[in-house]
């Protein structure tokens, strides 16, 4: 690929309303959205009795206005039964690029005319947990892949019209406050045949504030990682290094500083962190401290805006114990599978036979095996970490066991090891959570 085509710039195909891309665009962040939704799901399952009760109903009079998936004159289709034991979920969770309100270093002609409003959606993760909560794979899409997006009803109660070939990070836009978030699940689901139930939207301000509140990640760098398109600029040399608050939000934004520069190394080193996150969250026993629950969740209800699907504790609660039950190595981050496009070597296609692949494993509720040296773009194996077992999906008498009146604790399933999984191709990158990888920086 080019250096342009790495580049991934950052004009818009689609006849949706005018979006402006201004050079010192930096983009969406992520990571922490993945384990905040399920450290904010936990805090209605830890402690005990009328304590519980009452910190759940404060954090969740400390949300933002919830917003609904379902376009305006359409009808939903009945999510499926979520138990603590089972029920398939599918969630979106949504980065936004908007500068708008989003502080210092954002606020020049140059980043105002880059994005605001609603902004775009330029970080896209589908999170799928299946039915017997034994396995969850969490699929990056990447925001210049080309794909169909259906009408969407906007802000001004217009409908957007659909467009045979868009870039991805256009339907937030399209849909605006309100609808943007449903566009955006709409198109996500289309392309893979999922039903999404549940989403999120952040913004930078409310990674930075989630990176405060988790207390920092403890990330390997391979090489270098320099970049100064980003706020604050990043100059990080080599070795682990815990990444706190903005730091750590601009290290997920990074493109110019890890891999071959492209949005697809972005992902790559995004799966690096969110890996690391997750690690570092099962092993700190997180998701069973009731302290760091809820400062975690009181952070994440006031800068995330949630589908309404979210905003009630009995379901977060269902949602932190299917979380729990996954083992790392049964918790898969996988890039969606692309090709270049010939016809612009700034957009990405869907990579049609790995992409079915990997789509009718969703749709069949089967878990996925990446193929070995799968590691994306910016990607490296930790030299000095134990080499993690391949993946071995579970089983379906894998279950949650929840807590007992008056616990405060909640430990996570065993998993077990099943016969089937779906292969992806080698073409297909990723990483399963238990696999330590470096951040590096290639030549190219």
């Amino acid at each position: 690929m080019s250096d342009d085509g790495r580049a991934h710039a950052d004009q818009s195909t689609s006849s949706s309303p005018l979006i402006r891309h201004g050079r010192l665009r930096r983009r969406g962040p992520f990571g922490f959205v993945l384990r905040g939704v399920a450290v904010v799901a936990a805090v209605a399952v830890v402690g005990s009795g009328s304590i519980a009760a009452i910190a759940t109903w404060q954090v969740l009079q400390s949300a933002q206005p919830s917003v609904s998936l379902v376009m305006p004159g359409t009808t939903a289709k009945k999510a499926p039964a979520l138990t603590a034991q089972s029920g398939e979920v599918n969630m979106l969770l949504v980065a936004t690029d908007t500068r708008d309100g989003q502080g210092a270093g954002f606020d020049d002609p140059a980043n105002q005319q880059a994005s605001n409003g609603v902004g775009n959606n330029d970080t896209n993760l589908l999170v799928h947990i299946s039915a017997d909560h034994s396995n969850m794979s969490v699929i990056s899409f990447p925001r210049d892949l080309v794909v169909p997006i259906p009408a969407c009803t906007n802000d001004d109660g217009a409908v957007t019209p659909a467009s045979s070939a868009a870039m991805l990070n256009t339907a937030l836009s399209r849909g605006g406050e309100q609808h943007g978030l449903a566009c955006v699940a709409s198109t996500i689901g289309k392309l893979t045949g999922l039903q999404i139930a549940y989403a999120g939207k952040i913004t930078f301000d409310g990674v930075v504030r989630m990176a405060d509140a988790v207390g920092g990640v403890t990330v390997c760098l391979a090489t270098p990682i320099k970049d100064d398109d980003v706020t604050p600029a990043l100059d990080l040399q080599p070795g682990n290094r815990e990444l706190r608050g903005a730091e750590a939000a601009a290290f997920l934004r990074s493109r110019h500083g890890v891999g071959d520069a492209s949005d697809l190394g972005r992902i790559s080193n995004q799966q690096t962190f969110m890996s690391a996150l997750a690690r570092q969250t099962v092993s700190a026993g997180t998701l069973t401290n009731p302290a760091k629950v809820l400062r975690l969740a009181d952070t994440a209800f006031k800068n995330m805006v949630l589908s309404d699907s979210l905003d009630d504790a009995a379901t977060l609660a269902r949602l932190a114990l299917a979380v729990n039950t996954v083992g790392l190595s049964n918790m898969v981050f996988v890039q969606f599978p692309v090709v270049d496009d010939p016809q612009d070597p700034a957009r990405v296609l869907v990579s049609e036979g790995p992409a079915a692949t990997l789509t009718a494993a969703l749709q069949a509720d089967e878990p996925v095996r990446l193929a070995p040296n799968s590691l994306g773009r910016s990607a490296v194996r930790d030299p000095d970490a134990p080499t993690a077992k391949p993946s071995a999906p579970t089983s379906p008498s894998a279950t949650a066991t929840p807590p007992a009146s008056g616990s405060t604790t909640t430990a996570p399933a065993t998993p077990r090891a099943s016969a089937s999984a779906a292969e992806l191709p080698d073409s297909v990158s990723g990483q399963t959570a238990d696999t330590v990888t470096c951040a590096a920086k290639s030549e190219y």
